[in-house]
């Protein structure tokens, strides 16, 4: 059996006690990031979760993060204001040199340094990841960058990036994966000189971002493993992050399960209890087995991860089922509540548009149902 984390739980649940529905909806509506929230995770360590030891970090296996992510949720917190950190880090500790890792790691584990954001999706080619446009050209000891990002997430709260370009054009590679190259990027050198963030407006409160790269210079030095090799560099990451998602849709609808169940039992309408009507009891018991489902699929992806096999079925499988439940359940809360399921004071309405996200990123529902089709049943590939 899967190790719960039980203490780290219960001490990512006190410190969500410090961070209320009101905190979360004050920083809701005025589309603030909630610092003071990332704060106070870094501080207690459980940003630097994956991070090893030797680097002041907690040295923990992904299942640990996967626990502090799911408890967040639960919690009404919000992770997505900082789990990139965790899937990110995958790419760094697996293939950046010893320097880099000497450079970085202890001042992200300590707070110092901010790695939040992910340059990967463009305009034009969206999850088609193959065709993405970004060209870092080497010239000297450095490499020029130019081009555009879109949905990096926390840009304007980061201080590094970790960014997806291409090295070589893509009609000069044998294989369509090569000639991909993964950068770290001083955001805070490159602001201004040839780095530009413009902030998107979203529906849920989510700090997303376009960013547009005009000959921004990158050192050499800050190249990640081999020239050319990036998109497998970062496939890894990828799996980690579905599943990290897929943990936080369970503590999605875990919360929701918690409010509605709460609600209805107390909630009297014609003289009894709406909870003892099958409409309200249903829809809640079908979302829970959803639920439960779901996390034994997360649990399932994250044994296949940490053992070191390839977990991609698993982790887009997780993530698909988890976020199937958590939607589910939200629905079902909503309805629950009623008119009040609209009133912001309930949290529901928040939670409710923010786990909607997780239907569509970081990877949509149909692609994938045809990684699935294509990788797992052996149908033809169709795109």
């Amino acid at each position: 059996m899967a190790e719960d984390f039980s203490a780290i739980r219960e001490e990512v649940a006190k410190l969500c006690a410090q961070f209320p529905g009101s905190y979360w909806q004050e920083k809701d509506k005025a589309r603030a990031y909630p610092g003071e929230f990332v704060d106070a995770l870094t501080e207690a360590g459980y940003l630097a979760a994956l991070i090893p030891e030797d680097y002041g970090g907690a040295g923990l296996p992904l299942s640990a993060a996967a626990a502090i992510l799911e408890e967040i949720q639960y919690r009404g917190c919000n992770g997505g204001a900082c789990h990139a950190q965790m899937y990110i880090m995958g790419t760094l500790l697996r293939h950046g040199s010893d320097a880099q890792k000497e450079q970085y790691l202890p001042k992200i584990a300590s707070g110092e340094l901010r790695l939040q954001a992910f340059g990967v999706t463009e305009p034009t080619s969206g999850t088609d990841t193959l065709s993405l446009k970004t060209i870092a050209k080497k010239d000297g000891d450095s490499y020029i960058v130019n081009g555009q990002k879109i949905w990096t997430s926390r840009a304007e709260h980061s201080d590094l990036m970790l960014l997806l370009a291409r090295t070589t054009p893509r009609d000069a590679v044998e294989k369509r994966t090569d000639g991909l190259s993964v950068f770290i990027v001083d955001m805070r050198e490159a602001l201004g000189n040839g780095l530009s963030i413009k902030p998107i407006d979203t529906m849920m409160n989510h700090s997303t971002t376009e960013v547009f790269f005009d000959d921004m210079r990158v050192p050499a030095a800050n190249l990640i493993g081999e020239e050319g090799q990036g998109f497998r560099y970062i496939l890894s990451g990828m799996n980690a992050e579905r599943i990290l998602i897929a943990a936080e849709c369970i503590g999605d609808a875990r919360f929701f399960l918690d409010k509605a169940t709460d609600y209805a039992k107390e909630r009297q309408v014609f003289g009894r209890p709406i909870g003892q009507n099958q409409g309200i009891q249903f829809p809640l018991a079908k979302a829970y087995a959803q639920m439960r489902a779901a996390a034994l699929m997360v649990e399932d992806a994250l044994a296949k991860y940490e053992a070191g096999d390839n977990a991609g079925a698993d982790a887009n499988m997780a993530k698909m089922l988890a976020a199937d439940a958590s939607w589910a359940a939200g629905e079902a809360c909503i309805q629950t509540f009623g008119g009040f399921g609209f009133a912001a004071e309930y949290d529901v309405e928040r939670k409710y548009r923010e786990t909607r996200l997780y239907q569509v990123a970081p990877i949509s529902t149909n692609l994938i149902l045809s990684y699935l089709a294509e990788h797992v049943l052996g149908l033809p590939r169709s795109y």
